[in-house]
């Protein structure tokens, strides 16, 4: 048989054939093929160099053994590249896993990497192998836990890859909008400074009476009191500006539909500016108005710039709260502190998906005892997964309450955090499944299948609590117990809270 342009051609054989070729590999090493009189002929295989054995999500059911050349097991990526997984070379046998672990499909692409010859053994004749050949039985689990090992390491690396990669895409969203903000606005009040030279050199030339004096010094108090007037409606806010902006007009000042939204938005109204009107001449007026239209922008801009840097300040505040140094000494952490934390570094997706939080933060205490950022990763993989669940425009729940111990000196009490969605819901076979590692509901290709492993080892190993999932169509929902007194056997994982 051959395939792909004689890029691969495949024969059937008896298994004696390739006995000899098969005793210099690892897996029959020392065998006696006597005792593998019951398998049938097996297939050799010869790829030329860059064949492909194995397509992504293929059913692979078949267990290879490399006489001649290199194999290379990849998996292919979303922007279209490849990351090795594992190799097979001379000698070595691959494709053991999947047989012993039940799974029908593997995402990786399994190719030759130079011209390559191999021995193909069907699903029936690999268990026969399994059951005659002790020596092949023990190199082939040896090769699964080794391979597992490896990619394990790897899996559980690339989760905290896609966390990271969460957390930097929130802050680059998150940081992006204030910074950009407070720039517009540098560069608006550098421009507004200019102006206001301008116009005060030219108020200069001509001195002022104390009643001119009094009616500035008045309008400066009202401008300087703070960064924003009482709100308005839009309504409100149009008439106030179109009554400001004709007042303004008739009392010959210039730019009068550029100055009258200032003037209003600082909260200064047409009666006000009647001092302005009776103390100046209509030629000097203009330029008054215009002079402290520019004053009031600059106020505005500088407190758009201290917002923006305040709004950039409390996400570093938050990433640091959600991701201090885990070496540090264990420190008291309130919990409704950490879930906020994890929903700032969150806004953005909430944002995008126009989901509401709704949050009911009845517990108390709060508080527990932890080191490290491990609570805030349970934190991000559920509510991540929520909002992943959750259609547009939905709501997430979050809500905190205690759950008395149920004998005061039984144990301790509990601090529970409920997170729910009202996504599709689990599927009901999947629930005794959903914490097994490898194991997600996610689209192939989409999810490791760590999240939920993770989340349930840190809740039950690190803190001594217990995590639970509900689920029916519409409605999904995770709760989180950890215990408010440290359990004999976590050490000082969680120690008394307050």
């Amino acid at each position: 048989m051959s395939e792909g342009g004689q890029n691969i051609v495949s024969e059937q054989v008896p298994l004696a054939e390739v006995a000899e070729a098969l005793r210099a590999t690892l897996p029959f090493a020392g065998t006696n093929f006597d005792d593998l009189a019951a398998l049938g002929p097996v297939e050799r295989v010869v790829a030329k160099a860059g064949a492909v054995l194995v397509e992504p999500w293929e059913t692979v059911r078949s267990y290879w053994v490399v006489l001649e050349g290199d194999i290379r097991s990849e998996r292919p990526e979303p922007d279209g590249s490849r990351t090795t997984v594992g190799t097979a070379r001379e000698g070595e046998g691959f494709g053991e896993t999947p047989l012993l672990l039940s799974k029908k499909h593997a995402p990786f692409v399994i190719q030759a990497v130079k011209d390559s010859v191999l021995v193909k053994f069907g699903e029936q004749d690999f268990w026969s192998l399994m059951a005659c050949c002790p020596s092949a039985r023990k190199v082939i689990l040896a090769n699964m836990a080794q391979r597992l090992q490896v990619y394990q390491v790897e899996a559980l690396h690339r989760e905290k890859l896609i966390s990271l990669g969460t957390l930097a895409a929130g802050l680059m969203h998150e940081l992006h909008n204030p910074g950009s903000a407070a720039k517009r606005a540098s560069s608006q009040l550098r421009a507004n400074l200019l102006r206001l030279q301008q116009l005060s050199l030219r108020s200069s030339r001509e001195p002022k009476t104390p009643i001119q004096l009094e009616c500035m010094r008045s309008l400066l108090e009202q401008t300087m009191g703070g960064c924003h007037a009482p709100a308005m409606s839009t309504l409100e806010q149009s008439d106030a500006e179109e009554a400001m902006a004709a007042w303004l007009a008739a009392s010959g000042v210039d730019n009068a539909y550029t100055v009258a939204p200032a003037l209003v938005g600082i909260g200064l109204r047409k009666e006000e500016l009647s001092c302005a009107k009776d103390a100046f001449k209509r030629e000097n007026l203009s330029d008054m108005l215009n002079w402290l239209e520019a004053l009031v922008s600059s106020v505005s801009l500088v407190c758009t710039i201290e917002e923006s840097i305040t709004r950039i300040s409390d996400l570093v505040m938050a990433v640091k709260k959600f991701a201090y140094d885990e070496k540090a000494p264990a420190k008291e952490l309130d919990v409704h502190d950490s879930l906020q934390s994890t929903l700032t570094i969150l806004g953005h997706k909430l944002r995008i998906k126009g989901i509401h939080v709704e949050k009911e933060f009845a517990a108390s205490p709060s508080l527990i005892r932890t080191r490290g950022s491990s609570l805030s990763q349970v934190w991000t993989n559920l509510i991540d997964n929520a909002l992943d669940a959750s259609p547009s425009n939905a709501k997430v729940r979050i809500a905190t309450w205690i759950e008395p111990a149920a004998e005061p000196e039984s144990g301790p009490d509990w601090l529970a955090v409920g997170i729910e969605d009202h996504g599709a819901g689990i599927p009901a076979d999947a629930l005794p499944h959903i914490f097994e590692a490898f194991f997600t509901t996610k689209p192939q290709g989409s999810g490791t299948g760590l999240g939920l492993e993770i989340v349930h080892r840190i809740v039950t190993q690190k803190f001594g609590g217990t995590i639970e999932v509900q689920s029916v169509p519409g409605q999904t929902r995770f709760i989180v117990r950890l215990p408010l007194k440290a359990p004999a056997d976590c050490g000082a994982c969680v120690l008394p809270g307050r």
